[in-house]
């Protein structure tokens, strides 16, 4: 049996270095896990990568096709439907034959509609299933983003449309922890448990929210019904942070379920800050344990 991440949300949330940090927590804990990049427009990344989808085809080099006259958006769909065309000829031969325990990460493109409304990936994670690949998604979005109650509303919502179009086992990252300040990491917690309704009330009055308040608490109530978005914050300066994230996704794909705990002893803190803020995601992720639902 293999297991599969997919790494996927909007350009800039921070997918590629969420991938590089796994790769080398991977390292320093003695697991093998690499990396793949299916991006045909990336520049650059941090991890020397399994295979790079570059290799086969790019965005810059549709685009300058003659015939196609193909923009970016336009050149990385193309890309990406090339890619599904070769996926027996090209990755499977790059990524190799099965072994037990292989683990891989799949870094994906920025661009939202592979995944919210087009088939694409979800062809994509059906091959990988056949390949006898436990697959589980993870959707990125950036802690930044959410600063209001409207905007993690249309956050959430991306992240919904996702999980309901894959309908593979998920997990929303909560990315660039460590960039915020520390009145904003305890102004987001409310986010990481979130009331639309109440998130909602919050909002200051202005003839927008006024004219399509209904509209906005409709969505909210969406999301309260599925009762399916939260959120785990990932802050990557915390090997036990990567670790606890790490333990979800094993969580979910049942890796190496007959396999003893292992308990490492972290050092403490150099600092009061950086204990607390240890302090405040071991509580979330704790909070985020109690309402995971896992089944088998």
């Amino acid at each position: 049996m293999r297991f599969a991440q997919i790494v996927m949300g909007p350009a800039g949330t921070g997918k590629s270095t969420y991938c590089s940090y796994l790769e080398k927590h991977a390292q320093v804990t003695n697991r093998a896990i690499r990396v793949v990049n299916l991006d045909p427009a990336a520049e650059k990344f941090e991890y020397e990568p399994l295979a790079d989808v570059r290799n086969l085809i790019q965005v810059e080099d549709v685009m300058e096709d003659e015939e196609l006259k193909l923009g970016p958006n336009g050149a990385l769909l193309y890309c990406m439907n090339y890619l599904m065309d070769n996926l027996e000829s090209w990755l499977l031969p790059e990524i190799g034959e099965e072994y037990d325990g292989d683990y891989i990460i799949f870094d994906c493109p920025g661009q939202i509609e592979l995944y919210t409304h087009m088939d694409l990936m979800k062809r994509f994670v059906k091959q990988l299933e056949q390949w006898s690949f436990r697959v589980c998604g993870i959707f990125a979005i950036d802690a930044h983003f959410l600063t209001d109650g409207t905007k993690f509303i249309a956050g959430s919502l991306v992240a919904l449309s996702t999980m309901v179009n894959l309908e593979i086992p998920h997990m929303n990252l909560l990315t660039k922890m460590d960039l915020l300040s520390k009145s904003d990491r305890k102004n987001i917690e409310r986010f990481l448990e979130p009331d639309a309704h109440d998130l909602l009330q919050e909002e200051a009055e202005t003839p927008w929210n006024a004219k399509f308040l209904k509209l906005s608490e409709a969505l909210g109530k969406v999301l309260d019904d599925y009762s399916l978005v939260k959120f785990v914050p990932l802050d990557i300066r915390k090997s036990s942070n990567m670790e606890n994230i790490l333990l979800i996704a094993d969580m979910v794909m049942g890796v190496s379920e007959d396999a003893d705990v292992k308990v490492k002893d972290f050092e403490e803190p150099e600092n009061e800050e950086e204990s607390e803020g240890g302090r405040d995601l071991d509580r979330e992720f704790t909070n985020y344990l109690e309402g995971l639902n896992v089944r088998d």
